[in-house]
């Protein structure tokens, strides 16, 4: 406080200085009686102490510095898995070859294919194997097949089967169709049965219809008609529901009309009982 005692010191000086002279101090007291009385005694203890009219003089405190707000805690690094060990086997397998993956593959599908082949959709599409072709092995198709040159093994054919070469296995088709064909095996139709001239079967004939002009040897069992063209030539039993036997057909072995809507045996049984 020693700024406020020193204004003090000043301010007393200099009212003494300007204080006038006794001559004129009649009218300057005549003036000074119009003005309010004031204690600048008190005015300047006041300023010495720092109080005036209820205003605090006292020099504001400096805020305390705001703290700092702490770090954020470092992230906890994630735990390394451990590495899984797999083992190696005890003795590691032998590449396969192209021709056992296929093999392999042709068995799967095989295992998998659990259809009835009467039930598999017919593709309307004709596999053909050409004269200067021959195959040893079973052959399966769910189309038809036109075969002139040589299948050594069964035939399949979902569809229509036409042979002018030859087979030497069963085979087995919606439709059979041979002319100037050899076939060495059973022959099994869901239809009919064609069997023209110059063609010759070794095997049994299976199918609901049978026109033969060329040459049989083995039983023929068909549940419908049976026609013989005069070319024909039959070693073997006929089971049919009839028989057409055209001039110059040659059978050795029983006509039997198995499927016929009439029963010979029990016709004569039944006329036997009347006598």
């Amino acid at each position: 406080m020693g700024f406020f005692s020193d204004l003090k010191d000043d301010l007393s000086q200099a009212v003494n200085e300007m204080m006038p002279e006794e001559e004129g101090m009649a009218s300057a007291s005549e003036s000074a009686e119009s003005l309010p009385d004031v204690d600048l005694s008190a005015m300047l203890d006041k300023m010495d102490t720092g109080v005036l009219d209820g205003d605090s003089f006292a020099a504001e405190p400096e805020p305390e510095p705001e703290p700092e707000p702490a770090p954020a805690p470092a992230p906890e690094p994630e735990p390394i898995p451990e590495p899984v060990v797999i083992p190696e086997p005890a003795s590691k397998p032998e590449p396969a070859t192209s021709s056992s993956h296929a093999a392999a593959a042709v068995q799967e599908y095989l295992s998998n294919d659990t259809t009835p082949k009467d039930r598999k959709q017919v593709l309307d599409e004709t596999a053909v194997v050409t004269a200067g072709m021959e195959i040893n092995g079973d052959v399966n198709t769910q189309g038809s097949l036109e075969l002139v040159g040589r299948i050594i093994g069964n035939v399949t054919a979902l569809g229509k089967l036409s042979v002018t070469g030859t087979i030497k296995g069963n085979a087995k088709a919606a439709e059979v169709y041979a002319e100037g064909a050899q076939m060495n095996g059973d022959v099994i139709s869901d239809g009919a049965v064609k069997v023209g001239q110059s063609t010759v079967i070794i095997g049994n004939i299976t199918a609901t219809s049978a026109v033969i002009a060329g040459a049989v040897k083995g039983d023929i069992d068909v549940r419908g008609p049976v026609i013989l063209d005069g070319s024909a030539i039959v070693m073997g039993n006929i089971k049919s529901k009839y028989v057409q036997i055209n001039n110059g057909a040659v059978i050795e072995g029983m006509c039997s009309q198995a499927y016929a809507d009439v029963n010979p045996t029990s016709f004569f049984e039944e006329l036997k009982k009347s006598f």
